[in-house]
């Protein structure tokens, strides 16, 4: 006997560990568990041998087969370019019109210029294009620079106000407050005289008194009635779509000190097929030409 105590209710011996008056029965594991354990532990040894699985200094260790995971994902990403060249090819070989009316270049072009988009686009203009603050929405009809699918394109590939690309986009407004151009006085005027543009609440009697300097320092740009010029990437300010907010303050702290968002120039980052494939996506949202 081994001297260990036997329950009397079970007839099994006790591990000797009480709690509270509860014994531990000393029951041995199934054997189909016991059986599973021990297999589990000759798998993991054949997959140490077998795959590159233990971490050295410097690198891990090979494996007989030497397979990784970062080869397998690797040579999918050969093969997925390789099935892609094709139509990546057609995409540069080919102008934005017949991209976009020819159903298998247009169906590629939207989804890759949607994946493209996510990565490089939504950070500033949103996951679904719907812009923020300072941001265009690309789902509207109210562009800077045109909404035609070209014009986006030409927006996308040199940028805006940028100094990587000769070409890029460039409008400045002039700084009236903060350069002295425009008395403060004179400022508040213009801006109800927006505001009256717009079609908002307006104090008529300084949206008259800013008819005038209006006219003589802002119509080159946005045209005597405010509705812009897309050659000259001038917002439309009779619309209800503002860029930096429609209250008479926002419009007086952008005039007299204008804010300018700069835009990268992804033509010479993502080259000429990614750029269309972008444009022909954006042009795609509904808004635009």
């Amino acid at each position: 006997m081994s001297g260990k105590e036997v329950d009397k209710f079970t007839g099994v011996e006790t591990t000797g560990h009480e709690w509270d008056g509860i014994k531990e029965l000393n029951n041995p594991l199934p054997r189909w568990w016991s059986w599973t354990f021990y297999a589990t532990i000759v798998f993991a040894i054949g997959y140490v041998i077998y795959y590159p699985a233990i971490p050295l200094v410097s690198s891990v260790t090979q494996g007989i087969s030497g397979i990784t995971n970062r080869q397998i994902v690797e040579q999918d990403m050969k093969a997925a370019n390789l099935a892609k060249s094709g139509m990546i090819a057609k995409i540069v070989s080919t102008d934005l019109e017949e991209i976009r009316t020819t159903d298998e270049l247009f169906r590629f072009s939207v989804a890759g210029g949607k994946s493209l988009f996510k990565v490089y686009c939504s950070q500033c203009h949103g996951s679904g294009a719907q812009g923020a603050l300072g941001y265009p929405n690309l789902n509207d009809d109210d562009w800077l620079w045109g909404g035609d699918i070209e014009a986006i394109y030409t927006t996308i590939k040199h940028g805006v106000r940028n100094d990587d690309d000769d070409d890029a986009r460039i409008s400045d407004m002039p700084a009236f407050g903060e350069d002295g151009i425009l008395e403060p006085a004179v400022i508040k005027s213009i801006a109800h005289r927006v505001r009256e543009l717009a079609g908002l609440d307006y104090d008529a009697k300084l949206a008259n008194s800013g008819k005038e300097p209006f006219l003589e320092n802002c119509a080159d740009c946005h045209s005597e009635s405010g509705t812009g010029d897309t050659e000259l990437g001038a917002p439309n300010l009779t619309d209800a779509i503002w860029f930096y907010g429609k209250k008479p303050d926002e419009i007086i702290a952008q005039i007299s000190k204008p804010r300018h968002g700069v835009m990268p120039a992804w033509g010479k980052r993502l080259g000429e097929a990614s750029v269309k494939q972008l444009a022909v996506y954006i042009h795609s949202l509904g808004g635009g030409l």
